[in-house]
């Protein structure tokens, strides 16, 4: 059998994995990006629509970083993951959300995944970044903050990172699965707020 004709699945997980930690290696921003313990998930649209959420970040920590929050008396903990392959604990989840992700722009799919890392608190402490006063999750101006994920990314594109990196993202979802046959992906679940007990945060 002519080894060109077996087309092995396109595992959106393990390239984006290795896309973020380029990323962490190159861009100072994010250099405190520990990619051993930042997960990539995949979640799929019911529908092409491009409208609606393109990915999320989950932190897996409280504010701080604490494994535990106080709330009302009682004491509340986070369900912890962790890589069955290393036993390493994961501290960020990201999911992309296939195929409407995908089939954005080259550009807005840069601009998403460093939206997505610029979420992360900078002490990678399983907490995200947080903004001073009401807009907490982002700065007071969308288009500012998605101008300097914008600045961010073409600063990445310009340090010259290895084409094979990062060319998945210049093709939309069905010219990617048409490539490969098949777009696979991790699924996890979004870990639960558990009670634990009645005892004062950590």
């Amino acid at each position: 059998m002519n080894s060109d004709l077996v087309t092995k699945p396109f595992d959106f997980s393990r390239k984006m994995s290795l896309l973020i930690d380029d990323i962490s290696r190159r861009v100072e921003e994010f250099s405190t990006i520990r990619s051993d313990q930042l997960a990539v998930a995949v979640s799929q649209t019911r529908n092409n629509e491009m409208h609606g959420i393109q990915a999320k970040v989950t932190p897996l920590r409280f504010a701080g970083g604490h494994i535990t929050q106080e709330v009302g008396g009682r004491v509340w903990g986070l369900e912890r993951l962790f890589d069955s392959r290393t036993n390493q604990e994961i501290l960020y989840v990201i999911t992309f959300y296939l195929p409407r992700f995908q089939n954005q722009s080259f550009e807005e799919k840069m601009i998403t995944v460093f939206h997505e890392l610029f979420h992360i608190d900078p002490k990678f402490n399983g907490d995200i970044r947080r903004f001073s006063g009401r807009y907490h999750l982002h700065s007071k101006s969308q288009k500012e903050f998605d101008n300097e994920m914008s600045r961010l990314a073409n600063r990445y594109l310009s340090l010259n990172p290895a084409p094979e990196t990062y060319r998945f993202l210049e093709l939309s979802f069905h010219a990617l699965q048409k490539r490969h046959n098949h777009v696979v992906g991790l699924k996890i679940a979004t870990p639960k707020i558990v009670p634990l007990s009645e005892n004062a945060a950590a």
